[in-house]
């Protein structure tokens, strides 16, 4: 091989090596630990469902811990600044909520609102299912002593429950359980954290039956 094409050979390697060694992505850069709290705060607040930390690190591509890390800090700033929010681990995920000390006036104006109403026959149907799922309609008859298929359409519409399946038992009735909404909707981690009766009767309002 003659020295021109040694030299040549030299330079196109050396070329191969860079572009191997670039980054993936064109740009991108280290994010300070000072800015990731900041961008996790912000897909949190926009994020219409609690956001996971591991959901946040595949967004961002950057390793679980760091997240972890910086929501840590996010919930400790929270809890320092003593305003009305806080940073709430809920259903799975994250989620900017109110405290519970000022639940009374939020419950207060939410009632107000048409849409967040419930019946005392959906509210009390849900109730049932929260504490008994999964459960049918007839054990839920057997527990209320009146009918609820309008409750039980109202609380699917609204996807505060879903199907679990079916019993298997004569007639094999659907069983029905709480959904991950009702867990957004009252503020939950998980079922461990089931609402009072009183809480549930916060949301009765509206006509339906």
């Amino acid at each position: 091989m003659s020295e021109q094409a040694r030299a040549a050979k030299a330079a196109a390697d050396d070329l191969e090596t860079e572009v191997n060694e670039a980054p993936e992505i064109e740009g991108r850069r280290e994010i300070s630990a000072i800015e990731l709290k900041g961008i996790v705060e912000a897909l949190i607040f926009v994020a219409e469902e609690p956001l996971s930390a591991k959901t946040i690190a595949d967004v961002l591509e950057l390793d679980l811990g760091s997240v972890e890390a910086a929501i840590a800090d996010l919930v400790s700033a929270y809890e320092k600044r003593d305003g009305g929010l806080q940073l709430r681990e809920i259903a799975g995920g994250w989620q900017i909520a109110t405290r519970a000390e000022h639940h009374e006036q939020v419950r207060a104006y939410l009632k107000s609102k048409p849409s967040a109403k419930l019946s005392l026959a959906s509210l009390e149907t849900l109730a049932v299912i929260a504490y008994k799922q999964p459960v049918t309609i007839p054990e839920i008859l057997d527990i209320r002593g009146v009918q609820s298929p309008s409750a039980i359409k109202t609380l699917l519409d609204k996807r505060l429950i879903v199907a679990k399946g079916r019993k298997e038992t004569v007639g094999r009735p659907m069983m029905y359980g709480t959904s991950k909404a009702f867990l957004i909707q009252f503020g939950l981690k998980d079922l461990s954290e089931l609402p009072s009766i009183e809480d549930f009767q916060d949301l009765a309002g509206g006509s339906e039956s």
